[in-house]
């Protein structure tokens, strides 16, 4: 290899490169942990659900950026304020702590019981979304609540918080 095509090789090594998808252009170190990520949050439509933006897919999808966002304290990976935020779905919790948006990911991870629709029983993947919620009371995308179900649900939600 002559010396031109080792230095310019050495100098490709050197450059910092986005943690997440390895692009070396256009980077930014994240407010939360300080890795070097894609500046690219211009990329997303608003409203389109698209996960596109290294940046936003961090500051959004993981405990990490959950943490930054809500100023607790300490390490994301043993914050009892961030498992307490997400006790009522702890299958969030562990994804968030455990997707491919992380730098580094959640080593033990809680148990947490699947969630199935109160209508047909179809196992429901929260992170996946296609379903609706509405006072604890999960429904897959294909069964609707209808209005008397609705005024059910709040009704009996309203008893059992009393």
């Amino acid at each position: 290899m002559s010396v031109n095509k080792k230095n310019s090789k050495n100098k490709i090594d050197s450059k910092p490169k986005c943690g997440l998808c390895g692009k070396r252009k256009k980077l930014v170190k994240t407010d939360c942990c300080g890795n070097w990520i894609c500046d690219d949050e211009d990329k997303y439509a608003l409203f389109s659900y698209a996960r596109n933006s290294c940046s936003r897919n961090h500051r959004r999808f993981t405990l990490c950026g959950h943490h930054n966002a809500e100023e607790h304290k300490g390490d994301w990976k043993n914050c009892q304020e961030c498992l307490k935020d997400f006790e009522h779905e702890l299958e969030m919790y562990v994804w968030y702590g455990t997707n491919e948006y992380n730098f580094t990911k959640l080593e033990s991870s809680p148990a947490f019981e699947p969630t199935y629709c109160s209508k047909c029983g179809k196992r429901i993947v929260l992170p996946d979304g296609g379903y609706s919620v509405l006072c604890d009371v999960y429904r897959c995308d294909q069964c609707e609540i209808t209005e008397k179900e609705r005024e059910k649900i709040i009704r009996d939600y309203k008893r059992k918080k009393k």
